[in-house]
């Protein structure tokens, strides 16, 4: 059957990604921008370049390179109080995972009704994230694996050096892939969670609990990382020294240490790019790129006719997405070396550029605060509420174990003007202390104020990149009309 309307139709498609409509990614309803987004794109732009100039004003004059790490000297211990706090903690937390492995093999199949959803998802991925910026690595002291594991204290390997964090990275990976492609049941995801802790069973009997949850446990990776923006600081109790707390100024401890590896730095950088490749895999444009471009390239040997080309290119394009997510924190990876060897050249540093990635890497956590809370906040306030009526009926069979199924809300939604225009500010905010914090690691780098400026001109155009990107990315249509 002739289809020559076909080319044409998604030709259309492509021109109307010209237009000014636009979809948030957490709603599906359609709002325009009151203004063209290439405005917001120049305005954001110039509010950095405008941050940078400032900080190169008032902010200049080197300091010596001595960065330092707390000592447990630094540290207060925790009050009796505060430690039974902490072991009320470590029990909500062990029994949310055990709640939450059981409701999803006993419990109904709806996501909405079954608790271990929202549980894992809203509650742990997201909210707990949230919290660690505000209120630190709470999840360091309270881990319920590592609750559940304590006893296992001698180990029986050492932990290769060279595996450093890659298979934090490894895990990571993989827990974004499930995340976004494998659309599991409140079962499946139960079954993904017991295999995890079996996993983490075998780990720390193999090679101890510190190397495990410092390199391999992601959860505990992530988190650690996050929580260096915080205003507190925690430590366990380890070779007899007590538990305890500091305060310190947000955003503090991205300058108190550096990477220990590039596995490391190569994590934070998954950190941006999967929680943008989720915005935009999502996206008339991403789709475009693989049934227009992709297909182009592949109609020598596929031929010309899309419809007869479809059985073969729907498995591609799970493998197109899959490789797009794990090559993506290496695609990232070349971007932020290409700029940092580029300051290396400019300033005549003789610093290698490994040492260089090791040095910044850490200012570019701001901005994976913001991506992650732009994306995924509108989810929270729209599912995190129905937590209250999932607790008096866990497994969704009816129950109405703690009388609150009667307060089950619709959650909160905002007016997609309010939701846009946070965004624009909070990535705006993000990238703007990512520059601040890439300054103050120049300060101790470079000795002269001049080398300080000089050297940030680089970060300042990827910041910019980046500023752009992710309100591209959060302002594209969603890809519900293109074939997929």
């Amino acid at each position: 059957m002739p289809m020559a309307w076909f080319p044409k139709a998604v030709g259309l498609v492509a021109v109307s990604l010209l237009t000014a409509p636009a979809y948030g990614h957490s709603f599906g309803k359609l709002y325009t921008l009151p203004v063209p987004f290439w405005l917001y794109g120049w305005a954001s732009a110039a509010a950095l370049l405008l941050s940078f100039l400032a900080l190169a004003a008032l902010s200049s004059q080197p300091k010596r390179d001595h960065p330092e790490v707390p000592s447990q000297a630094h540290y207060h211990a925790f009050s009796r109080p505060a430690l039974c706090v902490l072991w009320g903690l470590r029990l909500i937390a062990l029994s949310a995972l055990v709640l939450t492995i059981v409701s999803g093999f006993f419990g109904t199949q709806d996501a909405y009704r079954n608790i271990n959803m929202t549980l894992f998802w809203i509650v742990f991925v997201l909210g707990l994230a949230y919290a660690t910026v505000i209120v630190g690595d709470i999840f360091s002291l309270i881990n319920p694996w590592q609750t559940l594991l304590a006893g296992i204290r001698k180990a029986r390997f050492a932990y290769p050096e060279k595996w450093s964090y890659w298979p934090a990275v490894v895990l990571y990976i993989s827990f974004i892939w499930l995340e976004l492609f494998a659309e599991l049941t409140p079962w499946q995801l139960s079954a993904a969670l017991l295999a995890y802790s079996l996993l983490n069973v075998l780990g720390v009997y193999s090679v101890g609990a510190s190397a495990w949850f410092r390199y391999v446990e992601f959860f505990s990776v992530m988190l650690r990382l996050l929580g260096k923006l915080a205003p507190v600081s925690y430590c366990r109790a380890e070779q007899g020294a007590p538990a305890g707390w500091r305060l310190r100024w947000p955003g503090a401890g991205l300058m108190e240490s550096r990477p220990s590896s590039m596995s490391e730095v190569v994590f934070i950088l998954f950190m941006l790019s999967s929680t943008a490749f989720d915005g935009l895999h999502n996206t008339q444009s991403w789709a475009l790129l693989y049934w227009q471009d992709v297909f182009a390239w592949l109609s020598p040997w596929l031929g010309h006719n899309l419809v007869t080309a479809y059985s073969t290119l729907k498995p591609l394009y799970a493998v197109y997405q899959s490789l797009a997510l794990v090559l993506s924190p290496f695609i990232y990876w070349l971007i932020f070396a290409g700029c940092l060897g580029l300051m290396c050249l400019l300033t005549r540093r003789t610093e290698s550029l490994e040492g260089a990635l090791y040095r910044f890497s850490y200012s570019l956590l701001p901005i994976v605060v913001v991506y992650h809370f732009t994306h995924y906040f509108t989810l929270v306030l729209g599912q995190g509420p129905q937590i209250f009526s999932l607790l008096s009926d866990p497994l969704g069979v009816g129950w109405n174990v703690l009388g609150l199924v009667a307060t089950q809300t619709s959650g909160v939604l905002l007016d997609m003007s309010w939701v846009w225009h946070l965004q624009v500010g909070l990535i705006l905010l993000g990238h703007i202390a990512s520059v601040f914090v890439a300054h103050e690691v120049a300060k101790r780098l470079y000795a002269t104020s001049q080398q300080v400026w000089i050297s940030q001109v680089p970060l300042l155009v990827l910041m910019m990149a980046f500023t752009v990107f992710g309100l591209w990315i959060l302002a594209q249509p969603l890809d519900t009309e293109v074939l997929r």
